[in-house]
């Protein structure tokens, strides 16, 4: 976040904005190297974001959120990236704005007591799955089955790239109930991992976000009773596209911070090192290549809020989304990768924050839309399509 005051920041997000920065600046980020090249985190920080209400920053008191906004999500979002590690940030966006806002939308009371309230608290967690080997951006290419057996739903087939996919205890699982049926026979369940038949494949080795884990999941003649269907059957294409909003949104709020981040280093380096008898700073090059891209960050910021805004007033924002998103990506690996060009060879080693923030920030534009979807979403918003 730029130091502006935007409007729609009070003191009580200020709050929360520095609660969630101390926790990750002091708690998370003295472990990033070792939890980088473990290529994996403790599950225990889960429970302690939990306790902390980041996990439930804008769901309801009584179901152990915080009561807050779509603000108090941007905050989350905007500061967890201070911990060093993308991979942590996406697991833990994943556990409280794409793998659970559905379920307090549209889940049962049940529902959100057996699968909502342990996720915001952090005692379970929880998993999104989508995407297939052959089904990534094509949502409604998916294949995993889910036939009827009396009040059971029998479930067989393959998802893959699943965040949080070897630790889960739970997966929003879209399953295809109607094979003849591309758009409407798409049902959305909450699928326990516990369960039957179900097995984690390998764990997927990534060029970057390297902490997080990402999964091949297999489910074979997996048994679950009618009550785990989420919504309406067959309309969970329809949802899908409704959770997208959010979750495309934080990452972009997310792809932003994460790009300022590394330029405010940057800034850092440049004052402190010095090259021909000078700091690097003093080279006007250099100092308009900084320019640019706050100039860039900030357009791409101020893109990222008026979409929040449009969301959390609950007007169709799906355009805005896709440009934030679109935009923040873009950006955010063209800084960051200069970034690591005026590092020179510090840039460019292992134990330095800007190797990693390079690796990390190329899944933006691929995870969560890929950017050619995003553009056609926007064509067809604007009215090209």
């Amino acid at each position: 976040m730029s130091e502006r005051n935007w409007p729609q920041f009070t003191e009580e997000h200020d709050m929360f904005r520095k609660a969630v920065r101390d926790y990750a600046q002091k708690e998370l980020l003295p472990h990033a190297e070792k939890w980088e090249e473990a290529r994996y985190f403790p599950d225990e920080v889960f429970r302690e974001m939990g306790k902390l209400g980041f996990l439930g920053a804008r769901y309801p008191e009584e179901w152990g959120g915080a009561g807050g906004d779509i603000w108090h999500t941007a905050c989350l979002a905007e500061e967890l990236p201070h911990c060093g590690m993308a991979g942590l940030t996406m697991a833990m966006l994943v556990q409280a704005d794409m793998a659970t806002p559905i379920i307090g939308e549209i889940g049962t009371k049940e529902q959100i007591e057996e699968f909502l309230m342990p996720a915001i608290s952090g005692e379970k967690i929880a998993a999104l799955g989508v995407s297939e080997p052959d089904a990534g951006s094509d949502v409604a290419g998916i294949k995993t089955s889910a036939k009827w057996d009396g009040d059971d739903l029998i479930i067989n087939g393959q998802k893959t790239w699943i965040t949080n996919g070897t630790r889960a205890d739970f997966i929003t699982l879209a399953v295809r109930t109607d094979m003849d049926n591309r758009y409407g026979g798409i049902t959305l369940v909450l699928f326990p991992t516990d369960t039957p038949g179900f097995a984690v494949g390998k764990k997927l080795e990534k060029i970057g976000n390297h902490c997080s884990d990402t999964a091949e999941l297999y489910f074979e003649n997996c048994r679950i009773p009618k009550r785990y269907i989420l919504g309406e059957e067959g309309a969970g294409f329809y949802y899908i596209m409704q959770n997208f909003q959010g979750e495309r949104l934080v990452g972009a709020l997310s792809g932003v911070s994460g790009a300022q981040i590394v330029l405010d280093k940057t800034k850092a380096y440049l004052s402190e090192r010095q090259a021909f008898g000078r700091p690097l700073v003093g080279f006007q090059a250099l100092r308009h290549r900084i320019v640019q891209h706050e100039s860039d960050l900030e357009a791409a910021r101020c893109l990222t809020y008026h979409a929040a805004d449009l969301f959390n007033r609950k007007i169709n924002s799906q355009r805005e989304i896709s440009m934030a998103k679109l935009l923040a990506g873009q950006i955010g690996m063209r800084v960051i990768d200069d970034c690591l060009q005026m590092h020179g060879g510090m840039g460019y080693v292992e134990e330095g924050p800007v190797a990693r923030a390079w690796r990390d920030a190329r899944l933006l534009q691929i995870g969560g839309g890929a950017n050619e979807i995003m553009k056609e979403i926007i064509t067809k918003a604007i009215g090209l399509g």
